[in-house]
């Protein structure tokens, strides 16, 4: 891996901030009692700023990969720093005004700041997905590693893109009519208010759908493969079948495929206006045939094919650690 001090600098400050700023909110948390649409009034910059800390860095590290673009590349990255700062900016400025930043249409001027919030998170996820097809076109010597970061990356823009859904006028809304005088258009929540009966540190409704669940889950592939492939690496010395790179490349087909089927599970679970710890039997079908079929995939990339011979890469030159 790239000495972090190749890592985009931007990307890098712009993380420690929000890790500084994730500090502040986590006070506000503790003296802050003010709450807002059911939670806490802090939660949410304190939730975002820990979000683009993994964001940020990891695109950071993902930006020293490429072999060509590398200019257009940089300025992807300085527009995901502007554009997440700008966010912040406005989630904080609200949170001190104790007003909603998300879908308040309540007066001129939260409208204003609510759009401009919009069209940040437009130019946002273009700036990610010049920063996908970039990596698409680089050459990634490890097909793994290669695997790992495109999958990651284009799961992320996915779970990104379902955050619009979110900016749509929900059923009730749309029954009440005259969204022109409004004080909120879209909301997290399917099939019940924003505000009410929700998990523990996430938020997410637990009477009914909440589109921020497949969100979540979906824009952190970004982290979560790459993370796994650094797992199968490291334990690689101890596990045999692991220092093989297509034992690994195969895994992590598997996960990626599984990760997405994931997203897609929770996606349709939220849309059906069902809280995501409180699934019906159709959900618990489909989850189950998902986990057959990775427990079935993995056991599969596990066993070496008929005639291949053992792929070495850099990775299986060390000699296993003791």
């Amino acid at each position: 891996m790239p000495s972090w001090r190749s890592w985009h600098r931007p990307l890098v400050v712009f993380s420690a901030a929000m890790a500084a700023l994730a500090v502040v909110s986590a006070v506000g948390l503790v003296v802050d009692d003010r709450v807002l649409v059911g939670a806490p009034i802090w939660a949410k910059p304190f939730k975002f700023s820990v979000s683009f800390v993994a964001y940020c860095l990891t695109l950071a590290w993902m930006l020293t990969l490429l072999t060509r673009g590398r200019r257009i590349g940089r300025w992807a990255g300085h527009v995901v720093v502007l554009t997440s700062l700008v966010e912040m900016v406005i989630i904080t400025v609200q949170v001190v005004r104790g007003k909603r930043s998300h879908f308040n249409t309540a007066t001129a001027f939260d409208s204003a700041l609510w759009n401009t919030m919009g069209m940040t998170i437009v130019v946002l996820w273009a700036a990610t997905l010049v920063i996908a097809v970039l990596l698409l076109r680089t050459r990634i010597a490890d097909r793994a590693e290669a695997l790992a970061v495109r999958g990651g990356l284009l799961i992320a823009l996915a779970g990104a893109a379902l955050g619009f859904l979110m900016t749509l006028p929900s059923e009730s809304q749309q029954a009440v009519g005259n969204l022109d005088a409004s004080d909120a258009i879209g909301a997290h929540s399917v099939g019940v208010p924003d505000g009410g009966p929700a998990m523990a540190l996430t938020g997410w409704s637990t009477t009914g759908g909440d589109l921020r669940a497949p969100h979540f889950v979906g824009m952190h592939a970004l982290q979560l493969i790459p993370l796994l492939l650094i797992a199968l690496v490291l334990l690689a010395p101890r596990f045999a079948p692991l220092r093989d790179a297509g034992v690994r490349l195969r895994l992590v087909r598997v996960a990626v495929a599984g990760y997405a089927a994931l997203v897609a599970l929770i996606t349709w679970q939220a849309l059906r206006g069902q809280p995501l710890i409180h699934p019906d039997g159709i959900t618990l079908a489909a989850a189950g045939a998902i986990l057959a079929a990775v427990a079935g995939g993995a056991w599969a990339a596990l066993r070496p094919a008929a005639g291949e011979l053992p792929v070495r890469t850099a990775h299986d030159d060390k000699e296993p650690v003791a």
